[in-house]
């Protein structure tokens, strides 16, 4: 650990690891320092040079009034890596790291290797919330903001669990210089990059908590849509997933940072078995609701089939046939098949002679050619009628 003269400035800055090995450079999130990456340093010092430092206005590094931009505390991280002479690395940042990470992968992407985002976002905006805190941490300390912080970096059940690692990360916030947290809150409220990350050509790897309030998911996956052939891992975590969820964490970043495949993280046994009761919930209730629903449709099933039936008996009803009777659509075909079977129907049909036939030309009008053959058998008759009186 060494105070570094970047810029006119002191930076509080750690190198560790492998002289020959590639470097990544760690960057902390609003309100701690670079210790918070502790749970981290033990696997990654053994495939990296691990560069951590302050960020401006936190830790040991330099605090002033500001005001601080997002582009500029970039310009302080490429200004470090001047200093230390590297000339690329990887990055891995959270928070305001990740946003600091996304501004260099747009405007440096020469110094970029791959890149990590975790519980992030390229624009956060109520611009009301950040004034608040900037008055509270100036006008009050640090240590007013502790509880709330503190509810929006961890769950309640790794509070619990976790007293020991709560009261470090305690201990950082409150050591945070208020006018350089302040500063860095005005840098966060300013910022919108949602359109510049579009231009990111570099392999990025995005980090979001399930249960994040600070950046939720949905920020991690805009900037992940953002960015062409970038990856998505969701983890059990809230804001500082890389302490809630380290092991997965740690195994993710360097797996992806390694050039390995990296593998969505299994659902916590705890959260897997509160979703199965949740289901077996469910089942229970549609199964009650089934048979309170079945003895229901079978009634309506019933009316249903019963109106029916009547409509359809009221329609046969209302079908009459030409001469006013009730017509039956059975009687039909066997109408036709007797007409067909009967050559003697069909003469008897035919011919006009038959009174039948004539009372039906007078009930009914015949078409064109049936008056003709009504006709031409006249003259026949009246010569049979003077035979008959001769």
């Amino acid at each position: 650990m060494a105070l570094v003269r970047v810029g006119g400035v002191n930076f509080n800055i750690e190198v560790e690891g492998p002289p020959k090995a590639p470097f990544v450079i760690l960057s902390n999130s609003l309100g701690t320092n670079f210790h918070m990456w502790d749970p981290q340093m033990a696997e990654l010092t053994r495939h990296f040079r691990v560069i951590r430092y302050d960020s401006r206005g936190h830790g040991r590094s330099h605090a002033d009034d500001g005001p601080y931009s997002i582009a500029s505390l970039g310009r302080d991280a490429l200004a470090i890596l001047d200093a230390l002479g590297v000339s690329k690395t990887h990055w891995v940042g959270l928070s305001m790291g990740g946003m600091v990470g996304q501004w260099l992968l747009a405007n440096a992407p020469n110094r970029m290797e791959r890149a990590v985002l975790a519980n992030t976002g390229a624009y956060l905006g109520s611009s009301d919330l950040w004034n608040t805190r900037i008055r509270t941490a100036l006008a009050t300390g640090m240590a007013t903001l502790s509880n709330t912080t503190v509810d929006r970096w961890f769950t309640k059940d790794f509070q619990n669990r976790n007293p020991g690692v709560i009261a470090k990360i305690l201990a950082m916030l409150n050591a945070t210089p208020p006018q350089g947290y302040a500063a860095s809150c005005a840098a966060i409220r300013d910022m919108d990059q949602r359109e510049s990350i579009r231009a990111i050509q570099k392999p990025v790897l995005v980090i979001v908590g399930r249960y994040d309030p600070a950046t939720p998911p949905a920020m991690g996956k805009l900037i992940a849509a953002s960015i062409p052939d970038s990856q998505i891992i969701t983890l059990e975590a809230a804001h500082l997933s890389n302490i809630e969820d380290a092991e997965t964490f740690t195994k993710s970043i360097v797996d992806f940072l390694t050039g390995k495949e990296v593998t969505r993280p299994k659902l916590a046994p705890r959260k897997a078995a509160i979703r199965v009761a949740a289901k077996s919930a469910t089942e229970k209730t549609a199964t009650a609701a089934k048979s309170i629903e079945e003895p229901a449709a079978r009634v309506a099933n019933s009316k249903t089939k019963a109106s029916k039936a009547k409509a359809s008996q009221t329609k046969v009803s209302k079908t009459k046939s030409p001469n006013g009777k009730a017509a039956s659509k059975p009687k039909k075909p066997a109408t036709k098949t007797a007409a067909k079977k009967s050559p003697a129907k069909k003469s008897a049909a035919k011919s006009p002679a038959k009174k039948t036939g004539r009372k039906t030309l007078a009930k009914k009008p015949a078409k064109a050619p049936a008056k003709k053959s009504v006709r031409k058998p006249a003259p026949k008759k009246s010569a049979t009628k003077t035979r008959k009186s001769r």
